[in-house]
């Protein structure tokens, strides 16, 4: 299947999203979007970079997997994001050819999309994200 991709993001885990939103907005960037991911317990705030965004990611329970990332890693960039089109005929392929998936099936994501994941061992060590414009119950 053809398929076209653009980076739609780059996932940065914090401590303090407030804290680190002020260092953010004084290098000019805008905040597009704050919001509570419950699925992910996560709270996210999305930056204006022009045509990639930068998705600040603050653990909203001890039990987030951005909360451990943070323990086990430290702040920094978590994942990037690709945007696509019919993510879950993609990932049939992808797990048809053997790609070790995170998500075999699109999952609410921030923003109302529907996302999934690649586990960083098919990438080369990058948590890759894949991004459809679709609300997960279409």
């Amino acid at each position: 299947m053809a398929n076209s991709f653009h980076l739609d993001h780059i996932g940065v885990a914090v401590e303090n999203l407030q804290a680190s939103l002020k260092l953010y907005q004084l290098l000019g960037l805008n905040v597009l979007k704050t919001e509570t991911v419950p699925t992910e317990q996560v709270n996210v705030a999305f930056l204006d970079t022009g045509e990639c965004h930068l998705e600040l990611l603050e653990p909203s329970s001890d039990e987030s997997p951005i909360a451990k990332f943070l323990v086990k890693r430290g702040p920094g960039i978590h994942h990037i994001c690709l945007k696509v089109e019919n993510l879950p005929e993609l990932l049939q392929e992808l797990d048809a050819a053997g790609v070790q998936l995170i998500d075999k099936a699109p999952r609410p994501g921030a923003n109302n999309k529907r996302v999934a994941f690649i586990h960083p061992k098919a990438t080369g060590g990058v948590l890759l994200e894949l991004s459809e414009d679709q609300p997960v119950n279409d």
